[in-house]
């Protein structure tokens, strides 16, 4: 009694504490709206569960291929329908909208675009020296052979395959040159690794576009000993130079002498028949002097006539 009572007593208080009683007109129509309004909110709800439920089902069913994509269908079970069994199917799915059986069909996608990637090694050569090396690869895979990669390889079929034969072909295409081949052949180094990688990495239909050898250098004691050798060389071809040079000098010489030697021959057998050749070199010596003399300011030259003219008439005077 004394717990309905406790339970009683709020009620007696609420309703007295009312602007209206409960079979008040103003009350009625308040619980009329609201279960208006309560009926019209469980209509939304039920329309926005069907809308979502509805945009759940046509997303499950459909499937986006991207630009530069292609896709291989993969099924959990035959489809009885088509004919298709289970597993990866054979064909190439191209981009666009598409498709699929929710939860039986799987596609897998591809990036089917060319992308670049570098592969560093480090290998010896022939003659036992280490070479870090960089390769630059462009690759791709073979579209038409997408099913039987995912089968072998999987979507990561790059990661599995490109820094395994590239190392692979790398060391033994180095192995084949030495180390100072590797730098004066480099072009033919580069054309033999991209063969030999080619024909590797078909084995696994993957498409090699291009490939160059951005990086090579050597270890820090095979440089200095390239710098001391090329110093070296340089040395030598300068110690050519002047033992040529010497050479020709005492070539230069020689003829030289034996020409004076020609010459005082000619010159002592032209004494022995007149003094003709030494009015020559006289007159040649006279001409030689007057040129030098003429190019001197301070020289005056007066005619020999009239020096001798005046030098006369004093002699007669005197007399």
């Amino acid at each position: 009694v004394c717990d309905f009572g406790r339970f009683l007593l709020p009620l007696a208080l609420l309703s007295l504490s009312l602007p209206f009683s409960l079979s008040d007109p103003r009350l009625l129509v308040n619980t009329t709206m609201q279960a208006a309004l309560d009926k019209m909110l469980s209509r939304l709800a039920v329309g926005a569960f069907v809308i979502s439920g509805g945009a759940a089902a046509v997303n499950s069913v459909i499937y986006d291929v991207d630009g530069g994509k292609r896709a291989v269908m993969f099924n959990r079970f035959p489809n009885p329908v088509s004919g298709e069994g289970g597993g990866i199917q054979k064909y190439v799915i191209r981009e666009g909208t598409h498709f699929r059986v929710p939860w039986i069909q799987d596609p897998k996608i591809f990036d089917v675009r060319t992308r670049p990637r570098a592969i560093p090694t480090v290998t010896g050569t022939r003659d036992l020296q280490m070479v870090n090396i960089t390769l630059r690869l462009l690759s791709r895979p073979n579209m038409e052979k997408l099913p039987m990669i995912y089968q072998q390889l999987g979507l990561d079929y790059d990661e599995r395959i490109l820094p395994s034969i590239a190392n692979e072909v790398l060391k033994s295409v180095v192995a084949q040159y030495d180390a100072e081949e590797l730098l004066k052949k480099r072009e033919l180094v580069s054309r033999e690794v991209k063969e030999q990688l080619v024909q590797r990495a078909s084995d696994f239909h993957i498409v090699l576009e291009d490939i160059s050898i951005t990086h090579l250098t050597f270890g820090k004691d095979f440089a200095s000993a390239i710098e001391k050798k090329q110093v070296a060389q340089q040395d030598a071809e300068r110690q050519r130079f002047v033992v040529a040079k010497a050479e020709q000098e005492r070539k230069a010489n020689v003829i030289k002498a034996e020409g004076e030697a020609e010459a005082a021959k000619l010159i002592s057998a032209a004494l022995k028949t007149g003094p003709a050749l030494v009015d020559l070199r006289r007159l040649e010596a006279a001409r030689d002097i007057t040129a030098i003399l003429a190019q001197s300011k301070n020289v005056v030259f007066l005619p020999v006539g009239a020096g001798g003219g005046q030098g006369g008439g004093g002699g007669g005077g005197g007399e």
